[in-house]
C-alpha cells in the first residue's frame, strides 16, 4: 500500500472541497488527491446545496467543481460561492468540453475549467495552479479554434481586447463602455494574463493567432 507522504513544515496544505454528483468519480478523486503530500481534502458534497454549507463550515483554499448535478447546477453553485467568497478559487471539473460551457464558467467567475479526461498529473499541476492565482483551460479547448478560445476571455475581456486592438487608452476604453478607466485597467490585466502577454500590442497579437480577433476592417481613432 501507498504510504501518505507528509509535508514538510514549511509547506501549507491546499484544502480541497470536491463536488460532484457521481459517487464514484468523487471517491477517486478524494483517494487519488489524498496522496498528494500538499493536498489535504477538507469535504465532499454531492449537490450544490451541500457545497455551499461545506464552502461556509470548511473555507477550502480551492474547490473543485462539476458542472452538471441534480437541482443546482455547477455554474448557480460557482455564482453563490463567489457572492459568499469574491476571491474564491474554483476550478471547473466536467464531463463537457463545450466552449459556450467553459465561457459561462469563466463569466461566473471559475478560475479553471478542466474536463473529465485529463491526465491525472495535468489535474494536480491544475490544482496548484488555480491556488496560486494562475487560471488553468483544457488543452484540447485552448487549442480547439476560435470559438473554443472564445472561453479563454469572458464577452467584457473580448470587448476590451477589441478595443485594444484599436488603440484605445484604458480611460476611453473605460469610457465606451461605462466603466471606470480602474476597471478598464483591471480588464486589460485580465487579458494580458490570460493570455501570457507582457503588453497590449503582444495580446492584440495573440488575439488574432488565438482566432479572438479576425482580420476585418475596423474603426479605429483615426477613423472616428
Amino acid at each position: 500500500m501507498q504510504a501518505v507522504l507528509e509535508p514538510t513544515p514549511a509547506q501549507k496544505l491546499i484544502r480541497l472541497l470536491l463536488v460532484d454528483d457521481h459517487p464514484v468519480m468523487r471517491a477517486a478523486l478524494a483517494n487519488l488527491l489524498s496522496f498528494e503530500k500538499d493536498f489535504e481534502i477538507v469535504g465532499e458534497a454531492d449537490d450544490g446545496g451541500s457545497a455551499l454549507r461545506l464552502w461556509r463550515e470548511k473555507q477550502p483554499d480551492v474547490c473543485l467543481l462539476d458542472v452538471t448535478m441534480a437541482g443546482m447546477d455547477g455554474f448557480e453553485t460557482l455564482r453563490r460561492i463567489q457572492a459568499i467568497t469574491p476571491t474564491a478559487r474554483v476550478l471547473m471539473l466536467t464531463s463537457s468540453d463545450s466552449a459556450e460551457d467553459m465561457e459561462q464558467a469563466v463569466e461566473a467567475g471559475a478560475q479553471g475549467y478542466l474536463t473529465k479526461n485529463v491526465v491525472y498529473d495535468e489535474l494536480v499541476a491544475a490544482i496548484r495552479e488555480v491556488h496560486a492565482g494562475g487560471r488553468p483551460i483544457a488543452k484540447r479547448l485552448r487549442s480547439g479554434g476560435g470559438e473554443a478560445n472564445a472561453g479563454l476571455l469572458t464577452r467584457r475581456e473580448l470587448e476590451v481586447l477589441g478595443l485594444l486592438r484599436q488603440g484605445f487608452t484604458n480611460l476611453e476604453i473605460g469610457n465606451l463602455l461605462g466603466f471606470s478607466e480602474r476597471t478598464a485597467r483591471s480588464h486589460v490585466g485580465a487579458i494580458k494574463e490570460k493570455l501570457h502577454c507582457a503588453h497590449r500590442a503582444e495580446a492584440v497579437a495573440k488575439g488574432f493567432e488565438l482566432g479572438l480577433l479576425k482580420f476585418t476592417p475596423s474603426a479605429s481613432r483615426g477613423s472616428q
